[in-house]
């Protein structure tokens, strides 16, 4: 059996971190009695969109680097990859709520985010279409 680190470490972070984008959600929601919606709230919208803005990253950021993991990518790199996106998409949230302008968090957050997807997926490329040798293990001979 396979076992992928990296992609566990990163997995188990990114769903903290949805909780905790979802926490933020529930804080503003129940101080200001809004159950569905924002309820005009620019604060409450800011923090749905930064919630709903993660999920809509995350899974192609974890499916990346767990097929890259697979292919025996440099752990190194996918790890300090990884760890970007993390810390992105936390600067990203908390810029989300300056709610007036543009935060410099939201901005380095975005950028960080479209960089290490955009090098993943050039990665992935290279993978997919340079090749990469795979070393053969016991269990690619038997299965």
């Amino acid at each position: 059996m396979t076992i992928l680190p990296i992609t566990l470490t990163f997995a188990a972070a990114a769903t903290i971190i949805n909780l905790w984008l979802g926490f933020r959600v529930s804080q503003i929601r129940t101080s200001a009695k809004v159950l569905t919606g924002d309820g005009g709230n620019p604060l409450l919208l800011a923090r749905m969109r930064a919630h709903a803005n993660y999920t809509e990253y995350t899974p192609f950021f974890l499916i990346l680097v767990g097929l890259i993991e697979l292919a025996r990518g440099s752990q190194l790199w996918l790890s300090i990859l990884a760890a970007a996106f993390v810390v992105g998409r936390i600067l990203h949230a908390f810029g989300m709520d300056s709610v007036d302008k543009p935060a410099k968090g939201r901005i380095i957050g975005i950028l960080v985010t479209w960089l290490v997807l955009i090098g993943l997926a050039g990665w992935a490329l290279v993978i997919a279409y340079l090749g990469m040798p795979t070393p053969v293990t016991a269990d690619m001979v038997a299965g």
